[in-house]
């Protein structure tokens, strides 16, 4: 008689939707997907994705049904999540992609000084972080400040609820790490911070370790402590030191699991916390497979159309240059700033050049983000390409070239909600499970990338021309 397979759960709470994967705990086999859209936009109401997770099959997986033994839950960072007495939202959640608090991180950071930040937090405030949005709210909606008594980020609302909303709420260190109120060194809140930004204290989420239960549901269902949504893609491709994660989704993201100390006062990376006890160090672009998308738009042809066009023209885009600054930027720290095309002459200003301008551009702000991440001590071996921009030929194309080392493309597959489906086994049995990773291709840096290394130039040139960064 054949064994009944022990089922793990992973969520990716992401910003587009909700992906719930059934997974074998014991060979991390797919066994199962589904999923369900959350709304556009850059706020929300939380209870979107309460109803996202429920149509992806997630409360019947927290119910037990399917043999599920545990589940984890991942998702996007920074989102504010700030609660009443009663346990209401007094807020839309503004989400990590939402800048209108960039006038705040501005102030945090003449306030308390770059060092600081750098040196007893971890990050220095940009306006993705939760501490800015709440800021924002003590100076934009001060009664609505007053009523807080508790901030969650997205992952410790859902897994609250997956739970039963218990008197504690929990969180990890690797969520806890991107707030700007949680000191990554020290792994304690800095409360002092929060209520200086808010106007007021507010309770904040217990912190776990990668391998504690955040306890178990009415249907006897274990739940992990879950993660940040790049902390549980690290986790679910197994990085090691060396790789270097690249994921191409509606933002861009490069980080690395690592045991380095990271403390950057200009703060270009972010010194977040891994899901398995060590650094994730971190930078993230704002436009991301939306630059293609957009730009597509622009062209009125659809993406394949669009990816066909890019690969006929010259692999420089014949002297055309994008800074795909389109939604403002992050990285660099560029919160009103737009997009720009330039190099621009009447022999080149054709719809294939400005197909693969807009993939060169996003690949090169993505490789200013290696080198910074270079640029910290961290070790670049190699990295791994993911997120549904990863998939585009015409990005495999010119990939090892800017980046100038091997890249590696795992098969495709939801990774962020594997690595919270692998935190999940690791509460269910005590033990890190051991996954094979599965690599369908590898990219390597041609002889002849000169063309790379001129387009680079042409890149910084501009950018520093045009924003002095």
């Amino acid at each position: 008689m054949a064994l009944k397979r022990r089922v793990v759960v992973g969520v990716d709470s992401s910003t587009q939707s909700c992906k719930v994967v059934s997974v074998d705990a014991d060979t991390g086999e797919l066994l199962q997907l589904q999923s369900a859209p959350h709304p556009d936009g850059t706020s929300i109401n939380p209870a979107r994705w309460w109803d996202a997770f429920e149509q992806a099959g997630g409360a019947d997986a927290a119910a037990g049904a399917g043999n599920v033994l545990a589940l984890g839950v991942s998702a996007q960072q920074h989102g504010m999540v700030a609660l009443d007495d009663t346990g209401t939202p007094v807020h839309d959640a503004l989400l990590w992609n939402d800048v209108r608090s960039a006038p705040q991180a501005r102030a945090l950071t003449e306030q308390y000084g770059a060092s600081m930040w750098a040196d007893e937090v971890g990050v220095v405030p940009v306006a993705s972080f939760t501490i800015t949005k709440l800021a924002w709210m003590h100076e934009n909606r001060p009664e609505l400040a007053a009523r807080v008594e508790q901030v969650l980020l997205p992952h410790d609302w859902l897994t609250w609820n997956i739970l039963g909303r218990p008197v504690e709420a929990t969180t990890d260190r690797s969520d806890a790490s991107g707030t700007g109120y949680f000191s990554v060194h020290s792994n304690e809140y800095r409360l002092d911070l929060l209520e200086s930004a808010l106007g007021r204290a507010a309770s904040v989420p217990r912190v776990l370790g990668p391998s504690e239960r955040a306890g178990v549901t009415s249907g006897g269902v274990i739940v992990s402590a879950g993660a940040g949504d790049n902390a549980s893609a690290a986790l679910g491709l197994g990085a090691e030191e060396g790789d270097v994660i690249v994921s191409i989704g509606t933002s861009g993201t490069v980080f690395a699991s690592t045991a380095a100390q990271i403390a950057d006062a200009s703060g270009s990376v972010a010194g977040f916390a891994d899901a398995v006890g060590g650094q994730l160090p971190l930078l993230a672009t704002i436009n991301g497979a939306r630059t293609l998308v957009a730009t597509a738009g622009m062209l009125d042809v659809n993406i394949e159309r669009f990816g066909a066009l890019a690969l006929s023209a010259p692999i420089d885009a014949d002297g055309l240059l994008m800074l795909p600054y389109l939604d403002g930027e992050r990285t660099p720290n560029l919160p009103d700033a737009t997009g720009s095309l330039t190099g621009m002459q009447r022999g080149n200003m054709r719809p294939e050049n400005l197909a693969q301008a807009s993939v060169l551009g996003l690949v090169c702000s993505l490789a200013d983000a290696l080198d910074s991440l270079r640029s910290q001590g961290v070790p670049v071996r190699q990295v791994i390409l993911i997120g549904g921009g990863s998939q585009s030929p015409a990005v495999q194309k010119i990939a090892a070239d800017v980046f100038g080392v091997p890249v590696l493309l795992p098969a495709p597959g939801e990774y962020v909600a594997l690595g919270a489906a692998r935190q999940a086994a690791w509460a269910l049995d005590g033990e890190f499970p051991e996954w094979k990773r599965e690599i369908a291709t590898e990219l390597t840096p041609s002889a002849a990338r000169d063309w790379a290394v001129d387009v680079r130039a042409r890149y910084a040139e501009q950018r520093g021309l045009i924003y002095g960064v």
